[in-house]
């Protein structure tokens, strides 16, 4: 099944390829003080080629295995952000967790809100799923902005739920029923 969708004029939300390894290396290293206070703690080797193809081959299993659809942003200046659809349960759950981040040099252009209604299309039409979950940090205005933009709610607050720049914070909770 093919996911890929343009959701800008030149821009590609599409499956993460092996081949993406430097273009997504590149694009962590250039965003590494704009994503850090959004993002857990990552070792060195993430930020290199190697790492990323390290950490693609690990997407990739868990694509070809159905728990999870890693995708990318890319445009002919390579890869301007990540989104995936991670966890996936089936069964009577049908749920997926949403996480992505946008380049610092493609904020406030709507791409993401573009790529999140893509993302909330396929996981309804292409994996039948019944429900999406994705949480922020309760400060993240922008992120809350994207996800309410596309019909998701906000359902509670919780405690220390990740550890995001060496900390364990909380984070707003929501859901879209698909």
């Amino acid at each position: 099944m093919d996911f890929s969708c343009e959701i800008s004029e030149g821009i590609v939300l599409r499956p993460v390829q092996e081949s993406d390894a430097e273009a997504l290396a590149a694009a962590l290293q250039a965003n590494r003080s704009h994503l850090a206070p959004w993002e857990p703690l990552r070792a060195e080797d993430f930020y290199t080629v190697e790492g990323q193809r390290e950490v693609i081959g690990n997407r990739r299993t868990e694509l070809e295995s159905g728990t999870a659809l890693p995708m990318v942003l890319a445009g002919n200046e390579g890869i301007v952000g990540l989104l995936t659809l991670s966890s996936i349960v089936r069964g009577a759950f049908q749920n997926a967790h949403l996480g992505y981040w946008i380049s610092h040099t493609a904020q406030g252009a709507g791409l993401m809100t573009a790529a999140v209604a893509a993302a909330v299309n396929i996981a309804k039409s292409d994996l039948g799923l019944h429900r999406l979950e994705a949480a922020t940090l309760v400060h993240n205005t922008a992120s809350q902005r994207v996800l309410e933009k596309n019909g998701f709610e906000a359902y509670g607050t919780a405690r220390s739920y990740l550890r995001i720049a060496g900390q364990w914070q909380d984070h707003r909770m929501y859901q879209r029923i698909l």
